[in-house]
């Protein structure tokens, strides 16, 4: 099976985490964090600083990291390495996606996520209560 390796940042501002909308692909309007594939060469920093510039056209601080998650969907076998991350400043443009959302604690499940994003969830529950 192939293997894709990418990284995902949760970004948080306040007591919210940013959702947002896949705009294309297999996996069009479900919900993830937003990141991608680990170029060649790349640290997994470097790439989640690239990933959020090309999607977001915003600049990160990368706080920690929270978890890798790997997961086998169809086609593939995920590897997904998350960061907590803020927003240098609070503004970005949705380029990849068609929607984004902050989201509280009691609505990160109110969106349809993807698979591998749910497996984020509970660990970052914990993560935001103890901060």
């Amino acid at each position: 099976m192939k293997k894709i390796e990418v990284v995902a940042a949760v970004i948080k501002f306040e007591d919210k985490i940013l959702a947002t909308k896949r705009g294309y692909g297999e996996f069009k309007d479900m919900w993830e964090f937003p990141g991608g594939k680990i170029e060649s060469g790349e640290s997994q920093v470097e790439a989640l600083k690239r990933e959020i510039q090309e999607e977001l056209e915003a600049d990160i601080n990368i706080k920690k990291f929270i978890t890798t998650v790997e997961y086998d969907y169809p086609n593939f076998h995920l590897i997904m390495h998350c960061y907590l991350c803020t927003l240098k400043n609070n503004d970005f443009i949705l380029n990849e996606h068609n929607d984004a959302k902050w989201l509280d604690y009691s609505n990160l499940y109110s969106v349809e996520w993807l698979p591998a994003d749910i497996e984020i969830l509970e660990k970052l529950l914990i993560l935001m209560k103890n901060s």
